[in-house]
């Protein structure tokens, strides 16, 4: 079943682990609605609280932390809030890097958005393909 209906526009929320510019910039350059993680929570907000608050608002989020997948804990706040997430594979990628993996990959991401049954996990590669991931 799909999460959203296709008309309603998507927002991406970009996790403090990607930084605080490039891909945000790049992205609503790329004609996204975008949502830095600074714009509303602390520097230091808990993943559990951020987490949720995506779930809650229907975010789109965009990370490269990858305790997401590895660790228990954060496998099941993902899951709990229902979250939708897009997991840049590469974490040690440059700023600009990560910005273009994300703008190649917008189409797609908005595809699976919208017609993927949340929650779901997906990892992104540093050209921009999309495998599933949970």
């Amino acid at each position: 079943m799909p999460h959203k209906a296709a008309s309603e526009e998507l927002v991406f929320f970009v996790d403090r682990s990607l930084g605080g510019k490039l891909v945000v910039e790049a992205l609503r350059k790329a004609g996204a609605k975008v949502v830095a993680h600074d714009e509303f929570f602390d520097q230091n907000a808990a993943d559990v609280e951020w987490l949720a608050e995506a779930g809650r608002r229907s975010w789109v989020v965009l990370t490269k932390d990858s305790a997401i997948r590895r660790h228990a804990y954060e496998k099941t706040m993902f899951r709990d809030a229902a979250c939708r997430v897009f997991l840049l594979a590469s974490g040690n990628m440059a700023g600009a890097d990560m910005a273009a993996a994300f703008v190649a990959a917008l189409p797609r991401m908005r595809e699976l958005a919208v017609s993927t049954k949340t929650p779901f996990l997906f990892g992104l590669t540093r050209s921009g393909k999309i495998n599933r991931l949970d």
